[in-house]
């Protein structure tokens, strides 16, 4: 008997530790998701380094050039169209701030299909429910893993885009266009942690993959399109008018020109930070919400 016990012990002292509970069951079986999220994270910053070493090379590529070369020194203009580096960098970037900006949609159909839907189309929720796990903690870690992996990925990309970027909008686009505006402040985080949100509350709804999916699709398509269509509206936009004829800076987000009394209506790039923190907001606002229903209604629907 001593023996025995002893041998027991020995061989559970020599196996190693691993992670358990509803964090690790998340983990393990979602780990699809999780390895192509690790590889597309992998992706955007070795591409956002990529464009850090390269940038000096793409602002010489925008240089002012001389045909013949000029005697205060500007470089000849068939050096200059010879240097791609520009084009590539304004390639990476564009790439970068599109995924950023479109994450909500995957993540939508991804939380609604796969991370909810499935699992109370199959039963497996209610199963784990009679393993001493309650539906609220089975909901909760279903939506705590993913949005802490959505987070800290979608922060440290927006946060090594504006630290690696330029200013210039010719290799980076004006700050008011929707994929600029999108990947490069808090809503790069705000709009995937909607997206999750409106997922669940599409699969609880639901309570099948693919109609949740769907669901949650649609969702993520109706908030970011209203949210771009009334961007121009977060913030009072400046209106000025001349007696004579003026030209407004590019750097100027321009809303209306009237011609006739030369006035135009416009949001100056320093409007960029609050249309910034107000949308964010709004989108986190409405993960809440939607987040604070599927609780609501998860609660009715189990005992």
């Amino acid at each position: 008997m001593t023996t025995t016990l002893t041998a027991t012990a020995a061989r559970t002292g020599r196996e190693s530790p691993r992670p358990r509970g509803l964090t690790w069951t998340v983990l393990r079986l979602h780990r699809t998701a999780l390895i192509f999220w690790g590889l597309a994270l992998t992706a955007a910053v070795a591409a956002l380094i990529w464009v850090y070493v390269i940038g000096d090379e793409a602002r010489r590529g925008l240089s002012a050039c001389a045909e013949p070369v000029a005697a205060d020194g500007l470089p000849s203009c068939a050096s200059v169209v010879a240097i791609t580096a520009d084009d590539t960098y304004r390639t990476v970037l564009s790439l970068v701030a599109d995924a950023l900006s479109y994450l909500i949609f995957p993540v939508a159909a991804w939380a609604g299909g796969a991370l909810i839907g499935r699992e109370l189309e199959s039963g497996t929720a209610r199963l784990a429910w009679t393993q001493s796990v309650t539906p609220v903690r089975w909901l909760a870690a279903k939506l705590a893993v993913p949005a802490a992996l959505l987070t800290a990925g979608t922060g440290t990309v927006a946060l090594l885009k504006g630290a690696m970027g330029d200013d210039n909008p010719s290799l980076v686009g004006d700050w008011y266009f929707p994929e600029v505006f999108i990947s490069t402040g808090p809503t790069a985080v705000a709009y995937p942690l909607a997206g999750l949100a409106l997922g669940a509350l599409a699969g609880l709804l639901l309570r099948r993959t693919l109609p949740a999916a769907g669901a949650g699709l649609v969702a993520a398509l109706v908030l970011f399109n209203v949210l771009e269509r009334s961007r121009e509206d977060f913030w009072p936009s400046v209106t000025r008018v001349e007696a004579g004829e003026f030209e407004l800076p590019r750097s100027a987000w321009q809303l209306d020109w009237n011609e006739h009394f030369t006035r135009a209506t416009f949001h100056p790039q320093s409007h960029f930070w609050p249309l910034q923190y107000v949308e964010t907001g709004i989108v986190l606002a409405v993960a809440a919400a939607a987040t604070l229903t599927a609780f609501w209604l998860l609660r009715r629907r189990t005992p």
